[in-house]
């Protein structure tokens, strides 16, 4: 396809290039919220083209497959802009980039063992475009980076270019993403989303194709950081509040009182925002979110003493998963060591496909350390291998030949699931993270129950 020129810089002109749907967007990577925001694009009647390094992600889209079967209503999305042509993939970069006035940046943001973030995708996409990028474009990234990032890398990566200078012949900004895995569709047409460019005209102009494209609040930063910086605050006080319940549901648990009352009694006064206690906090957010703010203090000499702590606690929860099962065997006279346990879901979240920093995974390394058998079950992966186990098809067959059950992840299906097929355990035993199963019941069913902040009710 051949680029028709625009000016990025120009609201006139991309007024008119969004209305004459002749803008032609870029998206690069394209997966959980990527692929996403490219339909999104498309669906609008921009000529869009996603780029992933993922060659069986790039071919099972162009042969009319939507990967995304856990997001509701963007297949459909998916089928009509494929069929009208409106959206295409490509692992060519270098093909891509040059032809598109609009280069939207959706690639994953990291951290290494040490807890370090890994902006490695980004930078490397910086580099790709500082070689590709035609003049006069716009990049818009949507990852989630650390305030000054924009400012101080991506622009100075780009810039190595000779031909190309910031603000004279291409601009940057930022609309930071604001969806949650399983909700995007929702999310995209509902929730306010956060602009900053590289200047307030650049600001504007990402503000007009975005409420071309999406139509949802567009809330203007003074710049790209401070978008950014309220991103992270957002992320990060849900990160926070999560340990404060978690810390308050292990004291609550030893004073006998179920957490969940409490919550459920608190929730009614106005100014009290709820959150909920759990084996732990997953996904590609809220943990490496955190680390991103940690890490922007250590470079500015600054200690963010209850973002630290906040960690530890939610980091730390998958132990006393593992305890409150070590507990629930004792009261059984039976050994850990050569039990078989289920571990029921291994998604960071309930009703999506992904695993990303799930604390399942630590529970499953804690059992195995101790000489269990862990087995998995997982609606969302039948037969596949997670964390080097194969997955269970069928819950009904395994259950009767397990010792104990520890619901780590509450999906819908967990919830329908009857206390009557866990009492048909070999040594019924039931460890709740998420607070979906009542207590009595599985008392009445003779079943060992724990739950987690419960009460050891």
């Amino acid at each position: 396809m051949s680029n028709l020129k625009i000016n990025m810089n120009n609201i006139e002109e991309v007024a008119e290039s969004l209305n004459s749907k002749s803008l032609r967007v870029c998206v690069i990577g394209i997966g959980r919220i990527g692929l996403p925001t490219a339909l999104s694009f498309a669906k609008s009647g921009l000529q869009t083209i996603g780029v992933d390094i993922n060659e069986n992600l790039v071919e099972k889209i162009n042969s009319g497959k939507f990967p995304l079967k856990d997001e509701p209503g963007y297949d459909v999305i998916f089928d009509n802009v494929t069929k009208n042509k409106k959206f295409s993939a490509t692992t060519n970069i270098s093909d891509a980039v040059p032809n598109s006035n609009l280069i939207v940046l959706s690639l994953p943001t990291t951290m290494d063992e040490n807890n370090i973030p890994d902006y490695s995708a980004l930078r490397n996409v910086a580099t790709k475009l500082a070689e590709l990028l035609s003049t006069d474009s716009l990049v818009i990234v949507e990852s989630t980076v650390e305030p000054g990032f924009i400012e101080d890398e991506m622009v100075s990566i780009i810039s190595k270019s000779e031909r190309l200078e910031i603000e004279k012949n291409f601009f940057i900004g930022v609309c930071p993403e604001n969806a949650n895995p399983g909700e995007i569709l929702h999310d995209f047409t509902n929730l306010p989303r956060l602009v900053g460019g590289i200047n307030d005209n650049i600001t504007k102009i990402i503000t007009k194709i975005y409420d071309f494209v999406f139509s949802v609040e567009l809330v203007e930063m003074p710049n790209c950081k401070t978008a950014n910086a309220v991103k992270l605050t957002t992320n990060v006080f849900r990160d926070i509040n999560i340990a404060f319940v978690s810390e308050l549901s292990l004291m609550f648990e030893k004073l006998g009182i179920d957490t969940n009352k409490v919550l459920e009694a608190a929730k009614k006064k106005y100014n009290f925002q709820v959150h909920y206690p759990g084996a732990g906090v997953g996904g590609p957010c809220l943990p490496i979110n955190s680390y991103q703010l940690l890490n922007s203090a250590k470079r500015v000499g600054i200690k963010l003493s209850m973002i630290e702590s906040g960690r530890k606690i939610n980091e730390k929860m998958p132990d006393h998963v593992v305890k409150l099962t070590s507990d629930a065997f004792k009261e059984s006279n039976k050994s850990l060591q050569n039990s078989d346990i289920l571990i029921l879901g291994v998604s960071y979240k309930p009703n999506v496909k992904d695993i990303q920093l799930s604390p399942a995974e630590k529970i499953i390394k804690k059992l195995q350390n101790l000489g269990t058998n862990v087995h998995v079950y997982d609606p969302y992966f039948p037969s596949e291998n997670v964390f080097g186990i194969k997955v269970e098809d069928n819950l009904d067959d395994i259950l009767p030949k397990m010792d104990a059950a520890i619901i780590v992840t509450s999906h819908d299906d967990f919830k329908k699931i009857k206390i009557s097929s866990f009492a048909k355990m070999k040594n019924p035993i039931l460890i709740d993270t998420r607070g979906i199963i009542d207590p009595s019941s599985a008392k009445l069913e003779k079943v060992i129950f724990r739950g987690l902040g419960r009460g050891n009710s």
